[in-house]
C-alpha cells in the first residue's frame, strides 16, 4: 500500500507564495503518475497538477498554469508543489494523489491519496 503524507500548508496573504511537499512510501506505485488536487468548502475537488515520475512531463489546471510549479525528487520519492502569486480563490485543502490506475492525469483515477493540507490565503 502507498502512502502519502503532506506538508507545507498554511496561512498566506495574497501574492504570497507556499510550497507543498507529498512523501512517498509503501510498495512501488503501478503508474509513474502523481498529483495534486484541491477542495474549497462547498465545492467538488479538482485537478491542480499533476507530473510523470519517470521522464518528467507536467500537467496543470488553467486557473493555476504560470503560478503553480509541479516537480519531483526521485530519491526522496517527494513531488513538490510550488505555488506563487497566490490569490483568495486558491484557499483549499489540498491533497496529494499517486498510483493513477485509470484514465488520465487531469481526470483519472487514482488508488492512494494523503490525509489534505490546508491553504488560506488572505486577502
Amino acid at each position: 500500500q502507498v502512502q502519502l503524507v503532506e506538508s507545507g500548508g498554511g496561512l498566506v496573504q495574497a501574492g504570497g507564495s507556499l510550497r507543498l511537499s507529498c512523501a512517498a512510501s509503501g510498495r512501488t506505485f503501478s503508474n509513474n503518475v502523481m498529483g495534486w488536487f484541491r477542495q474549497a468548502p462547498g465545492k467538488e475537488r479538482e485537478f491542480v497538477a499533476a507530473i510523470n515520475w519517470s521522464i518528467g512531463s507536467t500537467y496543470y489546471a488553467t486557473s493555476v498554469k504560470g503560478r503553480f510549479t509541479i516537480s519531483r525528487d526521485n530519491a526522496r520519492n517527494t513531488v513538490y508543489l510550488q505555488m506563487n502569486s497566490l490569490k483568495p480563490e486558491d484557499t483549499a485543502v489540498y491533497y496529494c494523489a499517486a498510483d493513477l490506475t485509470s484514465g488520465n492525469a487531469y481526470s483519472g483515477i487514482y488508488a492512494a491519496w494523503g490525509q489534505g493540507i490546508q491553504v488560506t490565503v488572505s486577502s
